[in-house]
């Protein structure tokens, strides 16, 4: 499963050739939870503070997502997008 970002201690990831609709994976410590590329949390549970992070990251990069998404679900390398300043 690709990492696609590292931040505040949250790791963001995507799977190849993964299920619809759109999503991303994030995991901080024994929390994981899926989000769509909006940064909807769809399921699972993070904490609220990691919640928030992650929302805001993915509003700011809802591009890069998309484009993310695209590769992955052609099984290519999603590639990387920059952590919060």
């Amino acid at each position: 499963m690709p990492e696609l970002c590292r931040f505040l201690g949250i790791v963001i990831t995507m799977y190849w050739d993964d299920h619809p609709p759109p999503h991303f994976h994030a995991r901080h410590g024994d929390d994981h939870a899926q989000f769509d590329l909006d940064g909807t949390m769809m399921e699972g549970w993070l904490r609220r503070p990691q919640r928030r992070a992650v929302t805001a990251w993915a509003q700011a990069h809802h591009e890069q997502l998309v484009a993310c998404w695209e590769h992955a679900s052609q099984s290519q390398d999603p590639g990387t997008i920059e952590p919060p300043t």
